[in-house]
């Protein structure tokens, strides 16, 4: 694996703060790309995925678009926007709630859990691979770290 200087393509010295910054950042590009890559063939998005995965954590309890946006990884991402994709696709429904005519309770259908079930180990096969060159002890100590960093 290239050093991050190599990729740079730099020899100035930086500061391990930065370098330590610019390493996570990269490491998520590397990691989105091949995660984007593997939901390619499905037209999904990271963040529709990630949707998809929230609506069946609700195990078919309704969710609002406020408590979906609250448990997104990628906050910026535009929820009505996502889940008007995934309604389009058939993975999700919509409903206005009977009792507040301006709540808006969002559903997974079978669809949605279908496509769940097929991709699940495919993405789970995808993060070992991204994760296979680490010790099960590094990923631990990455993880704690990370959280550090937050």
């Amino acid at each position: 694996m290239k050093e991050l200087e190599d990729i740079l393509k730099t020899k100035k010295m930086m500061p391990l703060s930065r370098k330590t910054v610019l390493n996570v950042f990269h490491s998520n590009s590397i990691i989105k790309e091949n995660l984007l890559n593997t939901l390619k063939p499905y037209d999904l998005s990271i963040e529709q995925f990630n949707v998809l995965r929230i609506l069946r954590g609700q195990q078919g309890n309704p969710i609002n678009l406020q408590d979906i946006q609250d448990r997104m990884i990628n906050k910026m991402s535009n929820t009505t926007r996502l889940v008007d994709k995934l309604i389009i696709k058939k993975y999700v429904e919509r409903f206005t709630c009977e009792k507040n005519r301006r709540k808006v309770e969002i559903f997974i259908t079978e669809n949605g859990f279908n496509i769940l079930k097929e991709i699940d180990p495919i993405i789970n096969n995808a993060e070992e691979l991204i994760t296979a060159s680490l010790s099960t002890e590094e990923l631990i100590t990455l993880n704690k770290l990370l959280n550090k960093l937050k």
